[in-house]
């Protein structure tokens, strides 16, 4: 173990992915994912009748059809893009930093992670889950398991974990500066702005009032002392600064939330159920952007590059323009560095 010159530790978290497209590893992944407490937010005894008895019947297979897909020669793009931005943020953070990543389901794991960076000799360690809005079935998830693999060593390191930037502006000046050229050459009629979805439940528990959140039409406007931690309050915000960022009209754009389950009430509006609404407005040309996820993933490629635009088109909409995450853009990659390196 190298101790000669301590090093800080940047652990990049992602929520993960299978090992490959095949049932079997898409079911072993399914079964990591949804057997997380805060993802499947029920009693245990129901979590395990569900998982076991309803989901991993008959999902594995279907969602390997869907990973197939989109799948790569190289690999999971989510892995790639994640990669690619770990290499970036390390060039640009230099020789003082050690930045891995690592997945909260699957691998490369969080356990392998922290150990690379201990092995390194790092003084200390700085989480950033990838996640610009804060939700507990994600960045919640990630840093806490981040946190349980760290407090298992016999010396605890100085720790920094960071939480939500949806309103952090390099990270809004990279998204747009990914979008831009794409909208204005395309010329969308509508911005779709969709996030992924969350029960309603999760939502309620954020709120330290219980008395805020989804308690009215208008309590995802502003950012409050009650509603800071909100995940929906958090993608309105996000949109806001996309909108002033990208200059978008009002009346152009609009935001829903997309990959909910059945069984629960999850927040309101559904990306899917948008679309008769704005067709019947007289959008064509209909933009959609996915800001709730850093790099391109099966949520973003398939639901709704795929099977999103066939529905657009199945209900004789013109033509769909899916936006890329910020994956490993080179302003997206100053963004990183400078939320690790901002205050060390």
């Amino acid at each position: 173990m190298s101790v000669d010159k301590p090093q800080v530790g940047v652990l990049l978290l992602q929520l993960g992915t299978p090992n490959s497209t095949s049932t079997s590893d898409v079911r072993k992944y399914l079964r990591e994912f949804l057997s997380d407490p805060r993802v499947l937010d029920m009693p245990a005894p129901a979590r395990a009748l569900l998982l076991n008895a309803v989901i991993l019947p008959f999902r594995p297979r279907k969602s390997a059809e869907a990973y197939e897909k989109i799948w790569t020669e190289e690999g999971s793009p989510l892995t790639i893009h994640t990669a690619a931005l770990t290499d970036r943020v390390s060039e640009l953070l230099g020789d003082g930093y050690r930045v891995v990543f690592g997945m909260r389901y699957q691998h490369p794991s969080i356990e392998s992670a922290v150990d690379e960076l201990v092995d390194a000799g790092c003084a200390e360690i700085v989480i950033l889950p990838l996640f610009p809005q804060y939700a507990s079935a994600a960045g919640g998830s990630a840093t806490q398991r981040a946190l349980e693999v760290i407090g298992t060593r016999p010396n605890i390191l100085n720790l920094r974990s960071l939480g939500a930037f949806y309103d952090d502006p390099g990270f809004l000046r990279s998204a747009a500066e990914v979008a831009r050229p794409l909208l204005d050459g395309f010329a969308p009629d509508h911005v779709l702005f969709s996030y992924h979805g969350l029960p309603e439940k999760q939502v309620r528990k954020s709120d330290p009032s219980g008395a805020w959140c989804l308690a009215s039409e208008s309590c995802c406007d502003t950012i409050t002392g009650v509603n800071g931690f909100c995940y929906r309050a958090q993608c309105f915000a996000t949109t806001r600064g996309l909108v002033a960022e990208l200059g978008l009209e009002e009346g152009r754009y609009s935001t829903a939330f997309q990959s909910r389950l059945a069984g629960q009430k999850w927040i309101e509006p559904y990306t899917d159920k948008r679309l008769a609404g704005l067709h019947d407005q007289g959008v064509r040309r209909l933009a959609v952007f996915t800001p709730s996820f850093t790099a391109d993933c099966l949520e973003t490629l398939e639901e709704i590059g795929i099977r999103l635009r066939a529905q657009w088109e199945g209900i004789g909409g013109g033509e769909m323009m899916l936006l890329p995450c910020v994956n490993s853009h080179e302003t997206w990659a100053q963004a990183v560095a400078a939320m690790v390196s901002r205050g060390a």
